[in-house]
């Protein structure tokens, strides 16, 4: 298992970010995406960074493979599907909420004990098709419900209390503090609430870049390579049908990717390679480019990341320009007419 000893917490400051997008418009810079990106390589040494990586800042949702890798150390004992849900931010689809339930039924709960907050599906069109047929917001089509359900499970084995699963000082949130701390190496530098209701850690990209490496590379049968097995072969269950996040990993054999609110990505490589990205304004449309120009500063084939690393721009229904990483990450970008 790993194992380190956590490093002080990261300074809480306003980020020093760097440009790592441009929007490009008939060959004139039209918009520029501000942001960070850290690129590790195989022993974990910072091999490209461009911005502040050392800030404190929200990982949001893509910390939750190393929450759900708490959560196994912590007993819960999911594989597969399951255990893929229980690190997702799912598009609510109906095979979400099955699995979601299911988790629940197999701690002999029911959805009324989840404490997320009731939402509609995160997936534009399944959110289309509930509202026509009536639907109301639900916990369990919160994109967060398979986390939810998997700390009630966790909470049950251990026969910790329920009614208060989301409180930082419940043991739950202790242990899953804990395994951030020791897969980050280091300190956590706040402690606030995600937009779900459970607690969110503040950290460095830096250290979500060494976690996120910290997982893929565990021996295998360790609670942390089980998860790194259940998102690569359960992909869509920790996201969606279409989503970006799967079809990267798809495209990337044995790659690890999750991504996050406010222009977040993590990624790494069964190797020890690993990338984490922060857009400044929380663009999602910048942040699979510039994830793209990262895995390929990586190393890994800029052929297989083609579809992901440039965005078109379209005037007038036909394309003219692009949205891709600046060239100081990616030396091929091209700011070219569209």
């Amino acid at each position: 298992m790993h194992s380190t000893t956590p490093t002080d917490a990261p300074l809480i400051r306003e980020p020093l970010h760097a440009p790592v997008a441009h929007l490009v418009r008939g060959g004139v810079v039209e918009g520029v995406h501000y942001g960070s990106v850290v690129v590790l390589g195989p022993d974990g040494t910072v091999e490209f960074q461009l911005g502040d990586i050392e800030a404190a800042f929200y990982p949001r949702s893509a910390l939750k493979p190393v929450q759900a890798a708490a959560m196994v150390r912590a007993g819960l004992p999911l594989d597969g599907d399951l255990l893929s849900l229980s690190a997702a931010s799912h598009s609510g689809e109906e095979r979400h909420l099955a699995g979601a339930r299911r988790i629940l039924e197999l701690a002999g709960l029911s959805p009324d004990a989840l404490r997320n907050v009731p939402d509609l599906p995160l997936d534009p069109a399944v959110r289309d098709t509930w509202v026509r047929e009536g639907r109301p917001a639900s916990r369990l089509a919160q994109n967060c419900s398979g986390k939810h359900a998997a700390m009630l499970h966790t909470a049950k084995v251990n026969g910790w209390t329920l009614d208060d699963y989301l409180d930082p000082a419940h043991p739950l949130q202790q242990s899953i503090a804990a395994t951030v701390e020791d897969l980050t190496g280091q300190r956590l530098a706040q402690v606030t609430v995600d937009g779900c209701g459970a607690p969110l850690f503040a950290l460095s990209l830096h250290g979500l870049a060494r976690a996120t490496a910290a997982i893929v590379t565990a021996a295998p049968g360790t609670p942390e390579a089980r998860v790194a097995d259940a998102l690569r072969a359960h992909a869509e269950m920790a996201s969606g049908t279409g989503r970006d996040v799967a079809a990267l990993m798809r495209a990337v054999p044995g790659l690890l990717a999750k991504d996050g609110y406010e222009g977040v990505q993590a990624a790494a490589l069964p190797d020890g390679r690993a990338i984490a990205v922060k857009i400044a304004d929380g663009a999602r449309r910048a942040r699979v480019p510039v994830a793209a120009a990262a895995l390929a500063r990586a190393g890994v084939d800029p052929d297989a990341l083609a579809p992901f690393l440039s965005e078109p721009l379209l005037g007038g229904g036909r394309p003219v320009g692009h949205l891709r990483a600046v060239r100081a990450l990616d030396p091929t970008a091209a700011q070219r007419e569209g």
